[in-house]
């Protein structure tokens, strides 16, 4: 991950350089926040692509309320299934409630040499430049046929594209690679970690807080079960295994919620935890999460001593696998020549999920490789630098010159 950057990125980038940049300043105007629905701009890429005469499939969610678009660009010998590239994105992005943001966080805005807004590294930029890309691609003609993939629900757990996926394999369509465009400094990422996320729940007994030898505490239950995690963390920073290629080189587990207990003088009844752990291949996640779950059962006799209603009980949340694609493969050589990357330097692998792991479970061979930077995501006055937004439009007319005919 430490390639440099482009000749042509290093130099000074002005606004009015970028193809794309009116592109994205529509789709952030979109406040397409997870529990919100994404209709508004699934229908703005709908009629942008039907404006050139492409079709696209929605499939919605139970709801009605949110829908994945699924269009192809076809080969110029017509074929639409059988080969060709996936460039995958998701529309919706995280809430900006309660952060201290600087400028309308769903109004993109140019200052200096960033772009400000909500989604615009994570991951809406990518999603706008490719569609950018639409006219050039059917005006010199497709080898192979393009698709884009844009789904609802990524971040609450790469919901929608699950459905999308399964849409694709019902309908048929075999694409010989997938680009998710997540945000990787435009480096091409070959894998990311698995993630396993948690709800432990643990019941107490309620007594007068004057009178602790009679209750069981859940709160502080809890919090020795959080502790138990966090030495195991350690253990793993310190210790290992280690995959150097990884951002982070190490399995991690993570506690991101506690919420338990009534009031002071009460002793706590029940109190939830949710916990992750994102592991790499030289890591099992089920065995981690048994080391937790057996020192929690080692709670439980003193518990039940006390009330034998007690307990704790555990909750597998969500899965997101892990993946990994071959550096030699050929969606992987593409990109590290679309990015002007050199392969022996600039292979990558990433500590955060993306949909990847699901286009790699069915088959597709895919890479993750998009504008912007993981550690500008999720956060206020999230921005994307205006060079990295040129790397990302000169990444796709490169991609343009493999793909096509003329």
């Amino acid at each position: 991950m430490n390639a440099p950057l482009p000749a042509t990125a290093l130099q000074a980038v002005q606004a009015a350089d970028l193809a794309a940049l009116s592109l994205i300043e529509q789709s952030v105007a979109f406040a397409s926040v997870s529990r919100d629905s994404n209709l508004p701009i699934i229908e703005w890429i709908q009629d942008l692509l039907q404006a050139h005469g492409i079709e696209s499939h929605l499939s919605h969610d139970d709801s009605g309320k949110k829908a994945n678009l699924w269009a192809t660009l076809p080969a110029h010998d017509g074929e639409t299934k059988i080969g060709g590239i996936v460039l995958s994105g998701h529309t919706d992005v995280v809430p900006v409630d309660g952060q201290p943001w600087d400028t309308d966080p769903f109004k993109a805005q140019v200052i200096g040499d960033k772009l400000y807004g909500r989604g615009v590294t994570d991951m809406k930029s990518f999603g706008a430049t490719a569609l950018m890309m639409v006219p050039e691609l059917l005006k010199r003609k497709l080898k192979r046929p393009v698709h884009f993939a844009f789904s609802y629900d990524e971040e609450v757990g790469c919901i929608g594209v699950r459905r999308l996926i399964a849409d694709m394999v019902d309908k048929g369509y075999r694409p010989a690679g997938c680009i998710v465009g997540e945000p990787t400094g435009m480096q091409v990422v070959i894998a990311h970690k698995g993630k396993h996320a948690y709800k432990t729940s643990v019941r107490g007994f309620e007594a007068h807080s004057s009178l602790t030898p009679q209750g069981v505490n859940a709160v502080e239950i809890a919090c020795e079960f959080v502790t138990k995690l966090k030495s195991m963390h350690r253990k793993l920073e310190a210790e290992g295994p280690f995959d150097p290629l990884f951002d982070v080189p190490f399995t991690t587990i993570h506690t991101g919620v506690i919420a338990g207990g009534t009031a002071l003088n009460i002793i706590a009844r029940d109190c939830d935890v949710m916990w992750e752990i994102r592991h790499h291949h030289l890591n099992s996640p089920v065995l981690l999460f048994n080391e937790a779950k057996t020192f929690a059962d080692s709670l439980l006799p003193a518990m039940h001593a006390v009330a034998s209603g007690t307990g704790i009980t555990h909750t597998l949340n969500s899965v997101l696998p892990g993946f990994a694609t071959d550096a030699d493969s050929e969606i992987a050589q593409l990109c590290f020549r679309c990015a002007e990357v050199d392969s022996a330097l600039g292979a990558g692998k990433v500590s955060f999920g993306t949909e990847a792991a699901l286009f790699h479970q069915v088959g597709v061979p895919t890479i993750v490789c998009g504008p912007g930077h993981i550690a500008q995501a999720h956060q206020p006055n999230e921005w994307v630098s205006l060079a990295q937004l040129a790397w990302c439009e000169r990444f796709m007319r490169r991609m343009a010159d493999e793909i096509c005919v003329n």
